[in-house]
């Protein structure tokens, strides 16, 4: 029973946290209409800024500077899209590939960073006897939630709405007096600031940070995206950040029992979560084609008749 515990309480622990990125990726994917891939860069430059500032003795201070980092990738990638007439999915692997070096450049040259001897905001928690046993999922749950809001908040100004008409119609905005370079560099700035307080607080969770953690996080995200809007719906702003955050648990917690029960091997799970993520995106067309098909099936017959 104690072990059915602890994974249940680890699994919302990284459900809270990655669901920062599913997040992000509901306000590139979704609202802006972007293929942003700078994700899997910013997420690890979250992570070794957070970590590399938390090493230097200011683990609060690490978050906001690591947003700050993540921000400023989200504009070199907006800024290659809307200046230089770069195709979204190309400035985000150019951006992505250039942050690698960047990532090495915080870790200080190295492939690896650590916080073995240091403090982190979820110790400062602990040691403030605040949440008990599950201060971990207190704070990672309390800033998911907080950055949720924020994101709820910021869609229902002039600004977001903005946004939100520039993922519709860019055309439409243009002629409305509205510069939609500037609402899509706001827009990636403000994805990416939420992919890297993601990458943040998982640096601090583990107290490490290695080059390979932002590895295919995209397809994670995409994936807790998919799954929340299945269960939850698609609706209002509101309705989808809690989509986000409700799929990010749970396919945290198919993790945890795939992991501990072993129904796919481990090394096979991301092969799935990829096919899973491929069926999901694809779903309307295969349902269009399947009906286009049944209709033209009952038409023959009729005609044969």
């Amino acid at each position: 029973m104690g072990s059915i515990l602890l994974i249940s309480q680890t699994a919302l622990e990284l459900g809270f946290q990655y669901a920062l990125v599913a997040m992000a990726l509901f306000l590139s994917y979704r609202i802006l209409d972007i293929a942003d891939l700078t994700t899997d860069g910013s997420f690890v430059l979250g992570a070794a800024v957070s970590v590399t500032v938390t090493a230097a003795g200011h683990p609060v201070l690490a978050v906001p500077v690591a947003m700050l980092a993540g921000a400023c990738a989200g504009f070199v990638t907006a800024f290659l899209q809307t200046r230089m007439g770069v195709p979204s999915i190309l400035a985000g692997i150019i951006t992505n590939t250039g942050l690698y070096t960047v990532n090495l450049m915080v870790m200080g040259w190295k492939s690896n960073a650590s916080l073995l001897r240091s403090e982190t905001m979820f110790t400062l928690l602990r040691d403030s006897g605040i949440g008990g046993d599950w201060y971990e999922l207190l704070l990672s749950a309390g800033l998911t939630i907080a950055a949720g809001a924020v994101l709820w908040l910021f869609l229902g100004t002039r600004l977001g709405l903005s946004i939100r008409a520039t993922g519709d119609n860019r055309d439409m905005v243009r002629a409305s007096s509205v510069n939609p370079a500037f609402t899509v560099t706001v827009g990636l700035c403000f994805a990416n600031a939420l992919t890297a307080l993601s990458g943040a607080v998982v640096g601090q969770y583990q107290k490490t940070v290695d080059m390979s953690l932002g590895t295919g996080i995209v397809v994670i995200g995409l994936a807790c995206l998919i799954i929340g809007e299945t269960l939850v719906g698609r609706g209002g702003m509101g309705r989808g950040i809690a989509a986000v955050m409700v799929g990010a648990v749970v396919y945290r917690a198919i993790y945890a029992v795939v992991l501990n029960t072993k129904v796919v091997p481990i090394e096979c799970l991301k092969l799935v979560t990829a096919a899973v993520v491929a069926l999901a995106i694809a779903a309307p067309t295969i349902k269009s084609g399947a009906a286009f098909e049944k209709r033209r099936l009952t038409a023959g017959r009729k005609g044969g008749r």
